[in-house]
């Protein structure tokens, strides 16, 4: 019966008509249609060994083709196939969960790749303790009929697989394989095409742009726009804002959220000076991510590319676009210019939220640059307060502590309270570039820096100094042979001040616009009390105490106070006093004053009940004032009420981050271990 079976089978298959040959198979024909050519018995030989050479098989085997082809014709080209085709020999479990993860990612808008999904089953072998788990192959194996099965419904053709691994060379030889989302970032900058304007209509030139790009998803995670040439400096702001989740007002307009942030693994970028700097491989240390360099140029086409999606999708729609070319660039470009910096950068935000990031990328499948990123994660992103992000990106350097709490930095002479106590010890500093009136000073402990004092450049806490005028001060003060101190300093910074020319040059008004355009100033409500309606006007974007402020801003204090006919208050620090006093009529305007010492006892926590009620007001009480509560905050502020108003808010706005409608103490103590 078995032979019977068998022989019926044979002769079903002989009644079978080969209509149509595969690539391979008509390739294989072309090879054997030569070797059927007449000719001489050596020529012969020698087809016989082109051909194998060819089609990588031996003479022997070409030999049996040529056979099978004259016995059966077509039907001899036909790949015999695999018994067990379809078949996986793999775990049951392993299988299921690959066909259900990729059938979850697919659900409704969302999009995952088969690639994806391998990283996931890689994930979760991990997270199981598993060392042998289905490779790559297996899982495009398992998936590949499902994904036939989908194309064939609609009517499309397979156009392969998509979302290929990537991988880029670093400088040193080494491979980093791109297997998911926040694994690798890569910053670039460019010129913008396109002239701006100030305040005033005045043509200020082309800006900077700096993006920091996903490489697995090619989302843009973080810009920078501004008039600043590119430095270290210019590349931890556009860190910042692509580590920070990014929210934005109704003027913007959006549509989308900008939902990438998070931490980076490895920051991929080219070799310039920015990029090779001591500051930013600080910087890498603190976050933890390698900073790697390109191998060559042509390593960077994927942080380069947006930059011509950019000109040709996005700038050449807007007034003052003045093309890639300068030869070519279009008469009318300057006339046409109205653009400021800040209405750019609105424009941008929206273009990169609502479009670029929502749109596919034609090398990365059916997936909107966003979907893959949000899909590539494999764990949730981890979040980095805003303040522990912005002293991070500071660049620091070591200095001594002298007798009386003094340091020595630039030229300039700090002091700040409580450093007496480390005369003669070696510690590190902290500060801004762009302002260097004021240093964070920390002490190494172990592998941790623990925070012990900001310290102010004696005579000039109420003006604003760069690094780079310092050093420019410097040396003019060298060449006239002057002496070199904090007094020369200041009277070179009120000569700058006052110097003021008819009409500022490009670049300064270019300096002006940018500072302002960083600056933004917030208008916070205040509960009003029964009978009295109070509002709470902050001068900057973050809280700093009044002594900071320039001396015509007391100017501007006091006549909004008249105008609004309201009733101002100035906080700052034991320098407030001598500060206002250099304006007579400023002084007379605020001579009442009270000065807080060190909290303790009741006092603190009836403070503490005061700021949890009018400052913090949130949905849920936090009972702050209890005594596990309050021995946290005492630790930590040591009875300061400037201390534990950062303390607060900052454990306020982290605890909201979470979820919470309260401050807990797990979050409290979080905070607190900072200030400590």
């Amino acid at each position: 019966m078995l032979d019977d079976h068998t022989n019926s089978d044979q002769e079903a298959e002989k009644d079978e008509i080969v209509t149509e040959l595969s690539a391979d198979d008509r390739h294989l024909l072309d090879m054997i249609q030569q070797l059927l050519e007449p000719c001489d018995r050596i020529t012969y030989g020698q087809r016989q060994r082109e051909v194998a050479a060819k089609l990588g098989k031996s003479v022997r085997t070409v030999r049996r083709l040529v056979k099978k082809w004259e016995e059966e014709g077509l039907a001899a080209l036909q790949t015999t196939k695999r018994a067990d085709k379809g078949k996986h020999r793999i775990d049951a479990e392993w299988q299921k969960f690959i066909i259900n993860t990729y059938k979850e990612g697919n659900k409704g808008s969302r999009r995952i790749t088969p690639q994806q999904v391998a990283i996931r089953v890689k994930a979760k072998a991990a997270e199981l303790g598993e060392q042998k788990y289905p490779s790559y192959r297996t899982v495009y194996r398992v998936l590949q009929p499902i994904i036939e099965q989908q194309e064939q419904k609609a009517n499309i053709r397979n156009r392969g697989w998509r979302g290929s691994q990537i991988s880029v060379k670093t400088r040193d030889g080494q491979y980093i394989e791109v297997e998911y989302s926040n694994h690798v970032w890569q910053c670039d900058h460019t010129l913008a095409d396109i002239l701006l304007v100030d305040q005033h209509g005045e043509l200020l030139g082309r800006p900077w742009l700096t993006t920091v790009l996903d490489t697995y998803s090619r989302c843009i995670m973080g810009i920078n726009l501004g008039f600043a040439t590119w430095n270290s400096q210019v590349v931890a702001l556009a860190l910042r804002h692509a580590i920070l989740p990014k929210q934005y007002g109704p003027e913007y307009e959006l549509h989308e959220e900008w939902g990438t942030y998070g931490q980076l693994k490895y920051f991929y970028t080219d070799g310039g000076s920015d990029f090779n700097s001591k500051h930013l491989k600080q910087i890498g240390v603190q976050l933890d991510f390698s900073c790697d360099l390109r191998d060559r140029p042509s390593e960077g086409g994927i942080v380069e590319r947006p930059f011509g999606t950019f000109n040709t999708d996005f700038f050449s729609s807007l007034p003052g676009y003045t093309g890639s070319n300068v030869q070519e660039r279009p008469e009318q470009a300057e006339k046409e210019a109205c653009l400021t910096l800040r209405e750019l950068e609105r424009l941008l935000v929206r273009y990169i939220v609502d479009k670029y990031n929502q749109s596919i990328d034609a090398r990365l499948g059916d997936q909107t640059r966003y979907q893959r990123w949000e899909a590539g994660l494999i764990a949730a992103p981890k979040l980095i307060s805003e303040e522990e992000l912005r002293i991070c990106l500071m660049k620091q350097t070591r200095r001594s502590i002298y007798r009386g709490g003094y340091l020595q930095f630039e030229n300039l002479t700090y002091r700040g309270e409580n450093l007496a106590g480390y005369a003669g010890e070696s510690v590190v500093l902290r500060y801004d570039p762009r302002d260097i009136t004021s240093i964070l000073v920390y002490r190494q402990k172990d592998q941790k820096e623990e925070f012990l004092a900001r310290a102010y450049a004696q005579d000039l806490e109420t003006e604003q100094l760069s690094l780079d005028e310092a050093k420019a001060m410097s040396r003019k003060l060298r060449q006239v042979g002057k002496t070199i101190s904090n007094s020369s300093f200041l009277a070179e910074v009120r000569d700058r001040d006052t110097f003021v020319k008819e009409k500022l040059t490009k670049q300064e008004r270019r300096k002006q616009e940018n500072t302002e355009f960083q600056k933004a100033k917030k208008i916070l409500p205040v509960k009003p009390e029964k009978e009295i309606q109070i509002e709470l006007a902050s001068i900057e974007s973050l809280p700093e105490p009044a002594d900071r402020l320039k001396p015509n801003t007391f100017k501007d204090v006091r006549d909004i106070g008249e105008e609004l006919e309201i009733s101002v208050v100035l906080v700052g620090t034991d320098r407030l006093d001598a500060v206002i006093k250099r304006d007579e009529q400023v002084y007379n305007r605020f001579r009442a004053c009270h000065r807080f010492g060190k909290f303790s006892g009741e006092e603190f926590k009836r403070t503490v009940e005061i700021w949890e009620k009018k400052v913090l007001q949130l949905p849920v009480a936090s009972n702050l004032s209890s005594k596990t509560m309050l021995k946290t905050l005492g630790e930590a502020t040591g009875g300061y009420i400037g201390l534990l108003d950062m303390i607060l808010r900052e454990a306020a706005i982290r605890a909201l981050k979470k979820g919470l409608q309260k401050v807990d103490l797990a979050t409290l103590k979080e905070v607190a271990a900072e200030y400590k």
